[in-house]
């Protein structure tokens, strides 16, 4: 019978609140050596996912847009929103400011083969699992996927 995402899944993840100093989850990712978690209200739903990707624009710093001057008027080559966007999430100080919002989910009784599909065409590394509710129950990340293929390989399924 092929494995759904309930029976490979990481129960009660580490969560985050949108309000949660980003100090305090830089400590939580490297102190636990994973590379993200599901952001949460209140209420345990989900809100967004705060990832290593995510912090890393206070590091590697953001790259103004090209532009050319015409006349006194700027000319921008890139959209200047996503300048914004990098420069927000540099400069933020709590998750919310720099979280990803609205990342892609997925519910515990779909099979593993459609979760690894997913992560793949969408080139996450993590899936929050999430109830009817969508409060977050679990989560899912590709690495637990490999295990249980090296697992299945051990035992000759």
């Amino acid at each position: 019978m092929p494995k759904t995402v309930s029976d490979v899944m990481s129960r009660d993840p580490i969560t985050a609140y949108p309000d949660t100093p980003l100090t305090d989850v830089i400590r939580i990712l490297a102190e636990r050596r994973i590379s993200g978690l599901p952001v949460i209200d209140r209420d345990g739903k989900l809100v967004g996912v705060i990832s290593e990707t995510d912090l890393m624009w206070r590091e590697s710093g953001v790259t103004p847009p090209p532009y050319i001057m015409l006349l006194d008027s700027v000319i921008y080559l890139e959209n200047p929103a996503r300048y914004e966007r990098e420069l927000h999430k540099a400069l933020g100080q709590t998750v919310g400011e720099v979280m990803t919002h609205n990342p892609i989910t997925i519910a515990p009784d779909k099979s593993l083969q459609e979760a690894a599909r997913l992560m793949h065409e969408n080139g996450v590394h993590r899936l929050p699992v999430l109830d009817e509710a969508g409060r977050v129950v679990g989560i899912l990340t590709r690495g637990d996927i490999v295990r249980t293929m090296a697992s299945e390989q051990s035992e000759g399924i």
